[in-house]
């Protein structure tokens, strides 16, 4: 699948810089961002805080938090170029937890449609009196 060209990438490489590898395996959309987000102590390569030329070699484990959601890896494979997402899976073990279930929520008490304009004294009274009434419940 791979082929004699990623034994021989593979081979050629013990480390790469955390932001290129965060870039090539599709953890960030942009290099920027994976620099960006070394910088602003997003980034932490075996539990160190991460510059954006810290080496990362297999066996490392990245903790990122990029786009506001927190990830936990493995690194299995280093590259240094972009690769489909198909090949870019095998590069790392995700670690991460599953996300927290969502907050239940009640219903919306008094939902207004859009471009109804401001409610009336009238309509905010009865908004007020349904909210009490739900609040007892």
């Amino acid at each position: 699948m791979l082929g004699a060209h990623w034994a021989a990438m593979e081979s050629a490489m013990e480390s790469v810089r955390v932001d290129r590898w965060l870039w090539a395996v599709r953890l960030t959309k942009t290099r920027a961002d994976a620099a960006a987000a070394c910088r602003g102590g997003h980034v932490r390569v075996n539990d160190t805080p991460a510059k954006p030329a810290t080496p990362v070699r297999p066996g490392d484990t990245v903790r990122t938090r990029v786009y506001e959601i927190p990830r936990t890896v493995e690194v299995t494979r280093v590259i240094e170029k972009r690769v489909g997402a198909p090949v870019a899976v095998i590069c790392y073990v995700d670690h991460t937890p599953p996300p927290p279930p969502p907050e239940e929520r009640p219903a919306p008490v008094a939902v207004r449609d859009r471009g109804t304009g401001r409610p009336t004294k009238r309509d905010r009274r009865m908004i007020d009196a349904l909210r009490e009434h739900a609040g007892e419940t």
